[in-house]
């Protein structure tokens, strides 16, 4: 199958091809933005997965703005493995965790050297109504400094049950979607202990998704894309 057939969204409309850079000339850069460490992973890492899978010269840009103590480590060791192997510059930095709202001025001016370094064709960044602080100020940072470029915000399950409506689809296939909660628990031990940590948890919110989306493996990820340009070749 070619690969702009592979790489699509889903919508209660039918399927939408997205297609993206992917030769050595012009590499898919993806952009995967996180307050705290397991964010990303836990909202789009099935995703990344996949992207890896299909594209073979993606680079991947992970920053993830609260890694204390031994988060840091685990941060590093889930990029490696959900970039696959794949080119993948990691940036890991203090910010108080629950307080990013309290360093506005710092987390900007983070923010606009990131947009300095990086052109990236895909970002993800956490829902902008998520009930966590943190999440919100990343996700509206996201938007104030990429205002050309396609984002789309990832779900966390939490305690505040903020799910929302997501627009956006990716069925993920076996083994992609068990992988990635493989790789979760394999990884981020320091959160293994927390009842919201839940292997069963993360695989039924993907297995809602997929029921959405009427995903043939059953499973998805979903996101709120807030903004999409539609570019016709023809």
């Amino acid at each position: 199958m070619p690969l702009e057939e592979r790489l699509f969204s889903q919508a209660r409309g039918g399927v939408i091809k997205l297609s993206l850079p992917n030769n050595e000339t012009k590499p898919s850069n993806v952009l995967c933005l996180g307050a705290h460490a397991d964010d990303i992973e836990i909202g789009c890492g099935g995703t990344l997965l996949y992207l890896a899978g299909v594209l073979p010269q993606v680079r991947f840009h992970w920053v993830v703005l609260s890694t204390p103590g031994p988060r840091r480590q685990e941060a590093k060791k889930a990029a490696e493995l959900f970039a696959c192997g794949r080119d993948c510059e990691v940036v890991l930095k203090d910010f108080r965790d629950g307080f990013f709202p309290y360093s506005g001025d710092e987390l900007k001016q983070f923010f606009e050297e990131i947009k300095g370094q990086v052109s990236p064709d895909l970002i993800f960044t956490p829902w902008r109504e998520d009930a966590h602080q943190d999440h919100r100020l990343v996700a509206e940072l996201t938007w104030n400094t990429f205002r050309n470029h396609l984002i789309l915000e990832y779900e966390i399950p939490k305690y505040d049950g903020d799910l929302g409506r997501p627009n956006m689809f990716i069925p993920l296939e076996a083994p992609l979607y068990e992988k990635k909660v493989d790789y979760l628990f394999e990884v981020f031990k320091s959160q293994n202990a927390k009842p919201w940590f839940d292997r069963a948890i993360f695989l039924g919110l993907m297995r809602i998704r997929g029921m959405e989306s009427n995903s043939a493996s059953g499973y998805a990820e979903a996101f709120h894309a807030r903004k999409v340009l539609v570019h016709s070749t023809i």
